[in-house]
């Protein structure tokens, strides 16, 4: 999905990615109302939801790195990242409500609902501050300090007219990428941390239902209070990251004091 989201506008690439990833979660969802039993059909629209979900990490951290330059990047993210959180507690509430009745109501409405802001991301993201007329951030540091910002764009046309002698930035391959320092650290350290809170998310309500006897809605509410702290984290983690510029420091010290918890 990155290596495809380097080179396809991003608004739609991620447009078409929340359309289909609504459609496929709607299917599953449909599979009780069409009152299907055969388990291929399940597993292969499972396999396909899973492939265009993954068109939304890349095309949406592009686009905020496109509007935020490096001076609060930490604290962005950090509210950005908290849409995982909010998204599984919402994916919770709704799943609760029908896990007892009608089943499939709870991927039905999720893909409605995906599907819905994915038509709100194709009319109105925009990809560049440059598209709107906005100066575009800093990314780099001059020598001796700051760089200075350019000039205001006088109106969004003139940003939209092609520039002379402007190419653009080369896609960088997925050697490349690895090649980055501190791509292959970060990736290790997200896969462990998404180890744990895929275990809570999937495990969690099971657990409240067979120890505390709570029933499926009510074990379902009570495991949001999981991810009502990952957002809490997630922004303080940034602010903290951006105040001290220790950006890998702050992630090793957050899964430390993580890990006796666990």
């Amino acid at each position: 999905s990155g290596i495809f989201g380097e080179r396809l506008p991003l608004r739609y690439y991620l447009s078409s990615g929340m359309l289909l990833s609504g459609l496929f979660t709607a299917l599953f969802g449909l599979g009780y109302f069409w009152n299907i039993h055969v388990l291929w059909y399940f597993i292969i629209i499972q396999i396909c939801n899973g492939l265009v979900q993954t068109t939304g990490w890349p095309a949406v951290v592009a686009c905020v790195g496109n509007w935020f330059g490096k001076g609060k990047r930490g604290l962005i993210m950090g509210i950005w990242n908290s849409h995982t959180s909010v998204g599984n507690i919402l994916g919770s509430l709704i799943a609760g409500a029908w896990v007892s009745s009608a089943w499939g109501l709870s991927f039905v409405v999720p893909g409605v609902v995906i599907a819905s802001v994915g038509l709100v991301c194709f009319f109105f993201l925009v990809e560049h501050p440059e598209d709107v007329g906005c100066s575009p951030p800093l990314h780099h540091e001059a020598d001796g300090g700051a760089a200075e910002e350019g000039p205001p764009l006088s109106s969004s046309r003139a940003s939209l007219e092609p520039k002379e002698g402007a190419e653009e930035p080369a896609a960088i391959s997925f050697l490349g990428a690895l090649r980055i320092p501190g791509v292959v650290e970060f990736s290790l350290c997200l896969l462990f941390a998404k180890l744990v809170s895929y275990t809570f998310l999937y495990w969690l309500p099971l657990y409240i239902v067979n120890v505390a006897h709570f029933g499926a809605k009510e074990a379902g509410d009570l495991s949001t209070l999981f991810d009502v702290g990952g957002i809490l984290g997630g922004i303080i983690a940034g602010l903290v990251s951006d105040y001290t510029g220790g950006r890998a420091t702050t992630c090793c010290v957050m899964l430390v004091v993580a890990a006796p918890m666990v």
